[in-house]
């Protein structure tokens, strides 16, 4: 993935952010290995997710940062730390959907609406086909939101840190439904959000 194509981060310009990646990038460590190991991250959190116990969600909610983590950095190993291959763009993309759909399927299941965390999944896999779509017609990826990745993560993270404390006040877990929610609804917006602008974009070619 080239430069331009890549997601705009302000944290990717942190001084903690540049001496990781740094380090990794001196190592043997590859971006498409940090890329993988999202995926580890996700199923760890996806299973704290559905156990949906006060604990089980505070660590749900640090394996999506985790997860998080492994995106950012793996860029950065990639193109600042000069360690790009050819499969990088593969391994920049397919992680991605594998980690979003553990996630909130398993949203779904611990908010006891399964049905509700397959179609948040599938949706977020709809917001990044309509982005590559337009990167297939040759225009910039489009990146926007609402609920673009770091969006629906935020939104998973909150849901899970309140809903470890309201399952640990009352047991219900109306904090978790709400995030189900948000995400779907957010992710169908976004979905029309970008359709919409690459049909103007071409439009005004």
């Amino acid at each position: 993935m080239s430069v331009a194509d890549r997601r705009p981060l302000a944290s990717r310009d942190t001084a903690w952010a540049r001496r990781v990646a740094s380090l990794l990038a001196r190592s043997s460590i590859t971006p498409n290995q940090i890329s993988t190991v999202s995926i580890v991250f996700a199923a760890l959190g996806a299973w704290a997710l559905v156990d949906a116990r006060p604990l089980a969600l505070i660590g749900a909610a640090i394996s999506v940062q985790l997860r998080l983590l492994c995106n950012l950095i793996d860029g950065m190993v990639a193109i600042e730390g000069g360690k790009q291959s050819a499969t990088g763009a593969l391994y920049n993309e397919f992680p991605d959907r594998i980690a979003d759909s553990l996630f909130l399927v398993a949203l779904g299941y611990a908010c006891s609406v399964p049905w509700l965390g397959w179609l948040a999944a599938l949706l977020a896999a709809l917001t990044a086909y309509v982005r590559a779509t337009g990167g297939a017609l040759g225009l910039a990826q489009d990146f926007r939101g609402p609920m673009a990745k770091p969006h629906r993560m935020a939104v998973l993270t909150v849901g899970c840190l309140v809903g470890a404390a309201e399952i640990a006040w009352n047991g219900t877990r109306w904090a978790l439904l709400a995030a189900a929610i948000v995400i779907a609804v957010g992710s169908a917006l976004n979905c029309v959000t970008r359709a919409l602008a690459i049909g103007r974009t071409l439009r005004a070619r």
